[in-house]
């Protein structure tokens, strides 16, 4: 049996010699090289060309490379496995670091005092809210989300989370469902986007809900970090709403093409902070580990760990 990498954009090699490594009694085949597809049990992929996987017929799992599933949805021959995800700590700690770096320097303003440093201009009113009267929403309660959330708690935040079906998180507000998403957009200054991307999300960050945010909040309006999937906002909505001030600020970290176009508006806006999807970037060392692990877990005859619901696309 052996372990077929399947992959787009990343260099191959590296992650065949890290698995090697990991794995040194399985053979770990290339997809695009010659290789005996009867052989394949268990596909690493990121991206891979639609239809590629067709066509194993002893195909018993396949793990994703990222922390993302919805690459792999994309492919309407997609073979009918079981598809486990990545959770990983040190993923996890960095995508922390970004939303509550983010969060800081929207409480903070650091935006307006890099344009007066610019300037040198010496202006300071004084208007400092402090944390705990900023609300932030947590939109998205998985692993993610929930690790985010403690740590923003831990600055002194207002913290509350939205799911898509209710959960229970000690110490956090929670709200659920339709029916939750209206008050929780409405006691939220700071909204976090940390939802997958799935039919039902898809273009969820839009006018609408971008409307919905509160306006009375400390920091003169509201704030979106999107640091989950380019797919689930429009960012014509998201202009828009800037340029109208019904959104004061955004920061992007994913986007509807990427990498973002050079004539995207996003780019030069004011009030927009644009980083190259790098919120967490797993070390690609843990993800390889990890999934050398379930493999194991496989051959031992224990169950697959952080499968994928497929009806619901996480």
């Amino acid at each position: 049996m052996s372990l077929l990498l399947a992959m787009t954009g990343w260099h191959v090699e590296d992650w065949r010699e890290r698995f090697k490594a990991l794995l040194p009694d399985m053979p770990i085949v290339i997809l695009g090289e010659p290789f005996d597809r009867r052989s394949v049990h268990y596909v690493a992929s990121w991206k891979h060309p639609e239809g590629s996987l067709a066509g194993l017929p002893n195909l018993a799992a396949i793990f994703s490379l990222g922390a993302g599933v919805d690459h792999l949805f994309a492919d309407t021959r997609l073979p009918e496995v079981p598809i486990a995800r990545v959770v990983d700590p040190d993923l996890t700690t960095r995508m922390s670091e970004y939303i509550v770096l983010h969060c800081l320097l929207h409480l903070r303003q650091q935006r307006r005092y890099d344009s007066q440093q610019r300037q040198s201009s010496w202006e300071d009113d004084r208007n400092q809210p402090a944390a705990r009267s900023v609300r932030v929403g947590m939109m998205g309660l998985g692993e993610l989300g929930q690790d985010a959330a403690r740590k923003l708690k831990v600055m002194g935040f207002d913290v509350a989370g939205w799911s898509r079906s209710p959960k229970s998180v000690a110490g956090l507000q929670t709200f659920a469902g339709t029916d939750g998403m209206a008050p929780f957009l409405a006691r939220t200054d700071i909204l976090v986007s940390l939802l997958p991307l799935t039919d039902e999300t898809r273009g969820t960050i839009d006018a609408t809900m971008l409307a919905g945010l509160a306006q009375d909040g400390r920091l003169g309006g509201p704030f979106l970090i999107n640091a989950g999937r380019g797919g689930l906002q429009v960012e014509a909505d998201i202009l828009a709403a800037l340029d109208a001030g019904t959104l004061k600020g955004a920061t992007l970290d994913v986007f509807e093409t990427e990498p973002l176009p050079v004539e995207s508006k996003l780019w030069t806006h004011p009030a927009v902070t644009v980083t190259p999807h790098n919120a967490a970037m797993s070390e690609p060392e843990a993800i390889a580990t990890q999934i050398a692990a379930q493999i194991r877990r496989l051959e031992a005859g224990e169950p697959l760990e952080h499968v994928v619901d497929p009806a619901r696309g996480y």
